[in-house]
């Protein structure tokens, strides 16, 4: 009795173990859903599948890391609006506007620096 109770818990726990193999957080379906949440612009298209790239850590339009993009995301742009940060001049987070506040472009390719050792690209407008 007590052999078949191992038996099958350690069945549960290798299927449970193994089911998640070869996932990331950053799945393509993920980064799909992202280059569809936020249209109003054009993203610059992975050569593979033609659709704009999210799957990394920077997003390379707009010069921020991708999980506070609120350009590319509009749950994150909800997000910062809810906080009153927001510049409806240029319809971006005020602490994201780089046109209102240059000093800002150098705070975020300095996180990008630290982490990969060379500048960021360039983002776009």
């Amino acid at each position: 009795m007590r052999t078949g109770f191992w038996l099958m818990t350690s069945l549960v726990l290798a299927v449970a173990f193994t089911s998640g193999c070869g996932q990331n957080g950053s799945a393509p379906a993920q980064a799909e859903k992202q280059v569809d949440a936020h249209d109003e612009h054009k993203h610059t298209a992975s050569t593979e599948t033609g659709a704009a790239d999210h799957s990394g850590w920077w997003c390379n339009e707009h010069g921020v890391p991708e999980e506070v993009c609120a350009l590319c995301n509009s749950k994150v742009a909800a997000e910062f609006q809810k906080k009153g940060d927001w510049c409806k001049e240029h319809d971006r987070p005020e602490s994201q506007c780089f046109k209102c506040h240059p000093e800002l472009e150098a705070k975020f390719a300095a996180q990008y620096e630290a982490k990969y050792g060379k500048k960021p690209p360039t983002p776009e407008g």
